[in-house]
């Protein structure tokens, strides 16, 4: 099974679901994938920080209802250990002007053997040669050849 591995800007378009918002319908096609367990999800635990402060500060009127749903869904967690640390610091010094957040996801792709989806198509132009990572527009091919 594909593991999956998406960003604040993938998960926030789950529970910030806008008409108008670029690849809102590929975000949920990924959701739904996960749900009828054609891939799995795993996220740095770093995620909850991230989204959480969006959340609170763009839409603070759902919040907590949005934090709660995502939460719900208990996605495995990759805790943010010495090892882990020190390889997005070494990441970072071959990928350069991408953010410690943006390469956790990332570096948890490549360890996991699997895929960090983004919504960033700056990030993946940056650090693309790296592999391991697909723009959230490209996700349907991706799932059917992931990049190794």
């Amino acid at each position: 099974m594909t593991v999956v591995v998406p960003d604040a800007s993938v998960v926030l378009k789950w529970v910030l679901q806008r008409d108008d918002e670029p690849d809102s319908a590929t975000a949920l096609r990924l959701l739904d994938e996960c749900v009828a367990e054609r891939v799995h999800i795993r996220l740095p635990s770093l995620w909850r920080y991230e989204v959480g402060n969006i959340l609170a500060l763009k839409r603070p009127d759902i919040a907590g209802q949005a934090m709660e749903a995502l939460l719900g869904y208990e996605f495995p967690e990759a805790a943010l250990d010495r090892a882990y640390c020190l390889a997005v610091l070494d990441f970072m010094k071959d990928v350069t002007r991408v953010s410690f957040y943006d390469a956790s996801y990332h570096v948890l792709a490549i360890r996991e053997g699997g895929v960090y989806v983004t919504a960033d198509e700056a990030y993946v132009e940056r650090a693309g040669r790296r592999r391991h990572v697909v723009r959230l527009a490209d996700w349907p091919t991706a799932r059917r050849r992931p990049r190794s």
